[in-house]
């Protein structure tokens, strides 16, 4: 299915920049006239991406996130979160509840929010070189009055 429209932002992986990714995101998905819960699962769920490349891609360093989002005629929004990284070694065990290798501090439920708050997600990574997170959601078409 072809895109409606698109946008890709860059930004360093600083803990201040994950407002300004789920900002940019909300106001993108907002062009498909999404509910406020709508609006809220997709910022959430951003928030969580992108929180994992701070905290999960580079422990140690400043690197690179770009985020990209799409919009489709079925009135849905697609948002890939993508970082340069360390990478996941397994991705299986990554995705499960309460799995974290940020420490004690960590809940370890990232990918159970993500995958919770939108309709799809699909994790790509490669250790040492990065990973991608690629969430679709649907957003409910309303009725003209309401």
């Amino acid at each position: 299915m072809k895109e409606t429209n698109c946008v890709k932002l860059e930004f360093l992986s600083r803990s201040v920049n994950e407002g300004f990714a789920r900002a940019a995101a909300a106001v993108f998905a907002s062009q498909l006239d999404p509910t406020l819960d709508e609006l809220n699962d997709v910022k959430t769920a951003v928030s969580e991406a992108v929180t994992n490349c701070i905290v999960h891609a580079y422990p140690d360093s400043i690197g690179k996130i770009s985020l990209r989002a799409r919009s489709f005629p079925d009135n849905s929004v697609e948002i890939t979160v993508r970082d340069w990284g360390c990478g996941i070694p397994d991705i299986e065990k990554a995705r499960e509840p309460m799995f974290t290798t940020g420490g004690d501090e960590r809940s370890g439920m990232g990918f159970t929010i993500m995958e919770s708050f939108m309709d799809r997600v699909k994790v790509r990574s490669a250790p040492g070189k990065g990973t991608a997170i690629t969430m679709r959601r649907r957003i409910s078409v309303r009725a003209l009055g309401k």
